[in-house]
């Protein structure tokens, strides 16, 4: 059974993490998101759940407008050639449904199985907004924050230039 979000923001009180979650109607396309998240301050993010043709899990999280070629993302992140991963592994890895990928996810990938990729573009942000493992809300948390928690679910992110320049 996956985490609750509960579970989640039991996880941040234990860490010290101090985030603020907005409710709202389920969005399940970046276009669609930007109608509801004008008023939420801080950068707004969208997660690509990759796998590469050796099987390796990619998390790349970007800013929601920033454009990834992920034939050049896999020279940048070290992998092979990339494509999305299936629904299935979705929710099998991260325990959330397309239109719900969030860096959140990793707090079910007990095995840490999947590389997490930052861009470094969104890293400049001070504060970044993530779905609290549904698409019908909206949690911010500060980017330091953003990598303690995802070291204490046992990964360990890098932060690259992934997205193409504007």
């Amino acid at each position: 059974m996956p985490a609750s979000r509960q579970d989640l923001y039991a996880l941040f009180e234990k860490l010290g993490i101090a985030t603020t979650t907005t409710e709202h109607i389920p969005v399940f396309t970046v276009e669609e998101a930007r109608k509801v998240h004008d008023a939420i301050p801080g950068g707004h993010c969208k997660n690509l759940f990759c796998k590469d043709e050796k099987g390796a899990l990619w998390l790349i999280v970007a800013l929601e407008d920033a454009r990834i070629d992920l034939k050049a993302a896999k020279d940048r992140i070290g992998s092979k050639r990339l494509t999305f991963g299936k629904p299935e592994l979705l929710m099998e890895i991260l325990g959330v449904e397309p239109g719900s990928v969030t860096p959140f996810g990793l707090i079910n990938d007990k095995e840490a199985r999947t590389n997490v990729i930052l861009d470094e573009a969104m890293m400049r942000h001070a504060m970044l907004n993530f779905h609290p493992l549904k698409n019908d809300a909206t949690t911010t948390i500060s980017a330091g924050d953003l990598q303690t928690f995802i070291r204490a679910t046992g990964h360990q992110p890098r932060v690259v230039a992934v997205s193409e320049p504007a």
